[in-house]
């Protein structure tokens, strides 16, 4: 019988073996040597179709999602023959160390990696490394998958990577060039490094405001892995960095955490100085801002790791760098495949105590608050709920009463009294660090030199009054209200109020039907409702030749949760009559935007998002190097993104420019586009100069980026004052939270008007500012309009469009484009 045991087991193994043997490697899959060529997501795609159909019993391929160019986005689940009877069973026990399933694991020895690769597109060796990486796996490393599973998404971002893998096959000469100076090193405008909508997905991760990102969440959340790592590259001239990180690292961040980082980066150098690579580690890369594909991991109880290769887009299939050293593809390829191996064979070393410390991380009754409690607009919670969805986060609605705690809009203890319709979200949940890390009022930050912005707090970018309490506050299921609205036939018109994007939705949904739109500069009252300025109004008197207008605002209004109220007559109760000047038409406006060289490829990308997939209204882009033969009369509006336009505003372009501003246009200016209009002959806006830090030559070399921190803010928060019987700012308070990105600052306006600024004592709520960059915004613009003519200059300082995830700000945008200045009247 024992003998018979043994024959099976050979038996068993051996057609194992030659099931693994049937799989090709890339080079031979793919006909051409791994690294010679830059290979096509869609070749990628059917390697790892080929690996899973010859290797089913070891490899999992599972399609997640689409792109918004249409391309598949995979994972491929990939483990030992066992183990992958069991998969279902092995994700479900961890899931119940999380607290997220209940019961107990019954399994304590399978670690769960995670390898994702190709989140930017040109830095272009880590999706061929994914082939080399599970090639390996299964033909050299089958006893690491004993007690792992590992879990490859070969490509995070497929538009990207073909944007550049397209472009360099197109543009190379054969062979390669490797002078820094050829065009192959040299990508145009706007690089492969993002998406279709040329958002960083690598600060996606917790505002999942792109599909790609938010189709991940939902596979990475049904598996929660204990380890994941983000493939990248660098400059040519940094060799390779690992993990362990440097500082700061987020308070919640565990010792288990920081320790194996360290004991990971340790097995990694073991492999690159048995090869005479160099590397290095604990600089540049942190673990603070939390939409990194290493810190929302991290956050979530994994060891979240970035790898960054030399290389991105000047990297081409090989380029010489300042070294003179020949960076090849094939290189970068070995580099990325080894930290891989070399990241799986420790977890497979370690998988009990990577179970064990997960397990650990979840408990949260350590935090400091236990419940986040908000009030505010419906639509603003409503679309709160929606990115905690995203994240499967609990939530809740209190019954009532008062809540004490530290109070966001005062920046200082207080309370609030309670109702069923405002959220509660507490840190006694599986995800409660998460939560603590989002929504905390500011992040305790240990090093001023950061990677990314400091401050994010969720409450500020939702506009919601918040208190954070020490106690935890109990909470019943949040629901929705689904409006359902009915037509009546007998009413003059009906009126929308006006405070959130919902608003700005149904308005371009109406006015893309070409029906008539008006709103009111000041508050009114009528039908008994009282409606503050910006409410939107819907007369028959202006539509006569809509022959079913009530059923298509019934339409519109259902379909974006409107209340409609119908209004018996256009003589008010109180305030403007419906004929009123007061009560003016909403233009049809016809917009542009700047697009191409000279323009902030993230800043364009974020407002075209904002067009198409929020706005939903038409927007068209003019090539920057088009823009001087444009003829600008067509458009109502021009929209310049952040960028840097001094050589195209020169004499002729500003002269060409103002003319149409002057004629009636609008221009609207964000972030860095000032720079071409501040301190001009003829224009409002100053730079806000401050004082002077004098003394900078004597700083010693070694003190001189710490001390350059001083000039710095880097993405903190500020309290500015909103004048809201501007137009610009319907539908907002007096006060408003400004995510302000750098240290730029503009004098307040003269003559024209200051919508929100920065008071005499500026208030930094969260997040790093230096103290000499501070004493530059006592009295500075934030939001502004300066009328030319019978036109409009309106200016962003701080940009309400950044990474799309500031919900509070993006109506200001919708008010310079349909509400300011309306009516022009010269000045």
């Amino acid at each position: 019988m024992q003998k018979l045991f043994k024959f099976l087991f050979f038996f068993i193994f051996s057609i194992s073996i030659s099931i693994a043997q049937n799989i090709q490697s890339p080079s031979e899959f793919l006909g051409y040597p791994l690294g010679s060529q830059f290979s096509r997501h869609h070749q990628v795609v059917d390697y790892f179709k080929h690996v899973a159909a010859n290797l089913p019993s070891q490899v999992q391929l599972t399609k997640y999602g689409e792109t918004y160019e249409r391309r598949p986005l995979y994972v491929a689940v990939v483990s030992s023959e066992e183990n992958m009877r069991n998969l279902e069973t092995i994700r479900q026990n961890n899931l119940k160390n999380t607290g997220i399933l209940p019961g107990t694991s019954t399994t304590a020895n399978i670690a769960i990696v995670w390898l994702s690769y190709n989140v930017h597109g040109n830095e272009a060796s880590s999706i061929e490394a994914s082939m080399l990486t599970i090639y390996k796996l299964l033909k050299e490393k089958q006893d690491w998958l004993k007690n792992t599973v590992v879990i490859i998404d070969p490509c995070i971002n497929p538009d990207g990577r073909d944007r550049y893998a397209n472009w360099y096959n197109e543009t190379s000469s054969r062979p390669y060039d490797i002078d820094q100076q050829a065009s192959e090193h040299n990508e145009p405008w706007p690089g492969g490094r993002a998406n279709h909508y040329l958002f960083d997905l690598n600060r996606d991760w917790a505002w999942a405001s792109q599909i790609e990102s938010a189709s991940r969440l939902k596979i990475y959340n049904k598996w929660m892995p204990h380890v994941h790592v983000d493939f990248h590259e660098q400059g040519i001239n940094e060799p390779y960095y690992f993990a362990p990180a440097a500082e700061p690292y987020h308070e919640i961040i565990s010792d288990w955490q920081r320790d194996f980082q360290d004991q990971i980066g340790k097995n990694h150098a073991k492999y690159f100085d048995a090869e005479g690579w160099l590397f290095f580690t604990k600089e540049r890369f942190d673990l603070f801002y939390p939409s990194y594909g290493d810190t929302y991991p991290t956050y979530m109880g994994a060891i979240g790791m970035t790898y960054e290769q030399a290389g991105h887009g000047r990297g081409g299939l090989g380029v010489l760098n300042d070294e003179g050293v020949i960076l090849t593809l094939k290189d970068r390829i070995a580099h990325h495949t080894t930290t891989g191996l070399s990241t799986v064979e420790i977890s497979a070393n370690n998988a009990g105590r990577l179970n064990s410390e997960f397990k650990k991380f979840f408990n949260t009754s350590g935090l400091k608050y236990k419940s986040y409690v908000m009030k505010g607009d419906a639509d603003k919670i409503e679309a709160l709920k929606s990115l905690l969805d995203k994240h499967e986060i609990s939530y809740g609605s209190p019954s009532g009463g008062q809540v004490s705690g530290f109070k966001y809009d005062l920046n200082s203890n207080g309370s609030m009294r309670m109702s069923s319709n405002d959220l509660v979200v507490s840190t006694n949940q599986p995800k409660g660090k998460m939560v603590k890390v989002l929504f905390e009022p500011n992040a305790k930050l240990v090093d001023s030199l950061t990677y990314d912005i400091t401050a994010w707090s969720l409450p500020y970018a939702y506009g919601l009054e918040t208190v954070a309490s020490s106690s935890l506050v109990a909470s019943n299921t949040s629901t929705t209200t689904l409006v359902s609205n009915s037509a009546n036939v007998n009413a003059t018109g009906y009126m929308v109020g006006w405070d959130h994007m919902a608003d700005a939705q149904f308005l371009t949904e109406l006015l893309k039907m070409n029906i008539k739109v008006r709103f009111t500069e000041k508050a009114m009252t009528s039908s008994g409702k009282n409606f503050a300025p910006g409410s939107l109004i819907i007369t028959r008197g202006d539509n006569p030749k809509q022959n079913n207008l009530d059923a298509l605002l019934v339409d519109a209004a259902n379909k974006y949760n409107r209340e409609l109220y119908p209004i018996a007559s256009g003589y008010s109760t109180k305030g403007p009559d419906f004929g009123s000047p007061d009560i003016k038409l909403v233009n049809k406006q016809k917009v542009a935007m700047l697009s191409g060289e000279n323009t902030s490829s993230l800043s364009y990308g974020a407002l075209w998002h904002f067009f198409e997939q929020q706005l939903h209204y038409p927007v068209s882009s003019i090539n920057t190097e088009h823009v001087g033969r444009a003829d600008l009369d067509k458009y109502d509006v021009l929209i310049l993104p952040s960028g840097n336009y001094r050589s195209l505003l020169n004499e002729d372009g500003m002269k060409k420019l103002l003319t149409w501003v002057r004629a009636g246009g609008k221009l609207i200016a964000f972030d860095r586009a000032l720079n071409a209009f501040a301190g001009k002959e003829g224009i409002s806006l100053k730079y806000n100069e401050g004082s002077k830090n004098d003394g900078n030559d004597l700083i010693p070399y070694a003190q001189r980026e710490r001390e350059y921190a001083k000039n710095l803010i880097t993405g903190a928060i500020f309290k500015t004052k909103v004048d809201n019987t501007h137009p610009m700012a319907f539908g907002y308070d007096k006060t408003y939270f400004s995510l302000k990105l750098g240290s730029s600052s503009y004098s307040l306006l003269n003559g024209g008007f200051n919508v929100a600024h920065i008071g005499d004592r500026p208030t930094n709520v969260s997040g790093f500012a230096g103290s000499e960059a501070i004493k530059k915004l006592p009295n500075s613009l934030v939001f502004g309009e300066e009328r030319k003519g019978r036109g409009s200059i309106i200016y962003f300082v701080d940009n309400v469009m950044f990474r799309s995830f500031w919900e509070n700000g993006k109506l200001f945008l919708v008010n310079a484009i349909f509400f300011v200045n309306n009516n022009a009247f010269e000045l």
